[in-house]
């Protein structure tokens, strides 16, 4: 992950991020993923972030953009995602390292 945006977004919400083993219910789901990392593993990792998120909340996958280390092939998200029963939307530039990909229930608007 990336301290700056990690603190970022500390800085605008308010509040503190959480890690994978936080077990209540939570506002939005960011997940950083980097190639190598198996894509049904994403898959699961999306599927197991779904079930604590409360309906509604925002769900991003952050990763390294195209030419950057650890960068995933642009399939790798959208694959993952539709096999999780979302929708992967077009990546924003999050930083000069970063995009962000927002993640959608199938049927749940643009």
């Amino acid at each position: 992950m990336d301290d700056s945006i990690r603190e970022g977004i500390e800085s605008v919400t308010g509040e503190d991020l959480v890690d994978e083993d936080y077990d209540s219910a939570v506002d939005g789901v960011i997940v950083w993923w980097r190639d190598g990392d198996d894509e049904d593993a994403l898959s699961d990792t999306i599927m197991d972030a779904v079930d604590v998120l409360d309906e509604g909340g925002p769900f991003w996958v952050l990763t390294p953009k195209p030419g950057r280390e650890g960068a995933p092939a642009a399939t790798t998200i959208e694959n993952a995602a539709k096999t999780s029963g979302m929708n992967a939307a077009t990546p924003q530039t999050l930083n000069r390292d970063w995009n962000a990909v927002r993640l959608r229930a199938f049927g749940k608007g643009r």
